[in-house]
């Protein structure tokens, strides 16, 4: 048993899943070789993009598997169980405290993983259970990659909030942070460049429990208002009910932010890594070689904010009360 353990971990060593194909059966997954670097990008979309130059992932190799096999695979691994998930509601800084964590060698840092995305609407869309197939792909993407690293910290789109209960089902004991920010701060962000989440249909509007009906009738702001809404209701009631859970504000600053996430994670930051972590938050989250300069909120928020803000003058009550 011991060889077999060691030849399924060899041969899968770097490679994980990272897209799903659709089937009339059951899905199939297509593989990517991550090479030995570290993962370093803000997001995982762009290590992918990044590792298709390597040989292995020649157009002339295409590597596809049916998902059932996983499961067996991942408990062939050497899997470092996550350390945190961090649940945000965009443009909040959780990119840069991602790149933040990723600062310490020990530390595996997967940012909004498609493949974890893929698997969760999947599942949503044909009403199945896929939360065996997505531990089991957690697992695999977080294999010890070389001896330095201890923990795996796990950054989510920011709609996997509404999939909250099926990821505590998965992690009943893992520390979860909830990272927010002004929803106007977060509109004038959006209004910019809209993300995903931020423009009617890309996501499954049921996801946010809204038809599309409604969404026909909302502005582009406004369906984000709604989406916003979602969002920090949902935050206000985990808080009150999952004691295993935290929430951070943006304008607490990145330091501040960075020291009560690693703590609730179990965490020591050291001297060192605190200096480095200030001098790499001076530069934008996404874009690591632009120094960061963000236009402050001038207007007060909008009309079609008035909920979303009343939602997170109460969440903040709530994080203040229990910090």
């Amino acid at each position: 048993m011991k060889t077999k353990i060691s030849t399924i971990a060899e041969a899968l060593k770097n490679w994980v899943p990272y897209r799903l194909e659709e089937s009339s059966n059951e899905p199939l997954c297509r593989w990517i070789y991550l090479g030995d670097a570290p993962i370093t990008e803000p997001f995982f979309s762009d290590t992918i993009a990044k590792c298709r130059q390597l040989s292995p992932n020649s157009k002339l190799h295409r590597s596809v598997g049916n998902t059932a096999i996983l499961e067996e695979w991942a408990e062939q691994m050497e899997v470092i169980p996550p350390a945190a998930f961090i649940f945000h509601v965009s443009r909040c800084g959780s990119t840069l405290v991602s790149q933040l964590l990723g600062i310490n060698a020990e530390n595996i840092v997967l940012s909004e993983v498609p493949f974890f995305d893929e698997l969760l609407r999947f599942g949503f869309r044909q009403q199945r259970d896929v939360l065996s197939l997505l531990k089991a792909a957690v697992g695999l993407y977080s294999a010890r990659r070389n001896e330095k690293q201890k923990r795996v910290f796990i950054k989510t789109d920011s709609w996997h909030i509404h999939f909250y209960h099926s990821l505590r089902q998965l992690y009943p004991h893992t520390p979860f942070i909830f990272l927010y920010r002004n929803p106007a701060e977060v509109l004038l962000s959006q209004q910019k460049n809209r993300g995903m989440h931020a423009v009617p249909g890309v996501v499954e509007p049921a996801i946010f429990n809204l038809d599309a009906e409604h969404i026909i009738q909302l502005s582009l702001d406004g369906y984000l208002a709604k989406v916003l809404e979602g969002y920090f209701q949902k935050i206000i009631d985990i808080l009150q009910t999952d004691r295993k859970t935290i929430a951070v504000n943006y304008n607490q600053g990145a330091i501040a932010v960075m020291e009560e996430i690693t703590s609730f994670a179990g965490v020591v930051l050291m001297k060192e890594e605190i200096a480095a972590m200030q001098q790499r938050s001076e530069f934008h989250g996404k874009y690591p070689g632009q120094a960061f300069s963000e236009t402050s909120l001038q207007e007060p928020s909008p009309l079609l904010l008035e909920e979303a803000v009343r939602l997170y003058t109460e969440a903040e009550k709530i994080r203040i009360a229990n910090f």
